[in-house]
């Protein structure tokens, strides 16, 4: 349960930190978002929505492989 609470602010924070002007970033400012998505990333690819996530690419691309078929 806590892990998909960090995981949310972290989401949060990722899209303030995108929401900014692209001229007004800096390499820091581009490097700390960065770290943070893969913080992210890391703390919801355990959960069952992380999982989730995953399954969706491999169901479609067995679906193409099927319908090819």
């Amino acid at each position: 349960m806590v892990t998909i609470n960090v995981a949310v602010l972290l989401v949060v924070i990722v899209i303030w930190r995108l929401r900014r002007r692209t001229e007004a970033r800096s390499r820091f400012d581009e490097k700390l978002t960065v770290v943070i998505v893969l913080a992210s990333g890391v703390l919801i690819a355990p959960t069952p929505v992380g999982e989730g996530i995953v399954n969706v690419p491999g169901q479609v691309a067995s679906g193409v492989t099927q319908a090819g078929r």
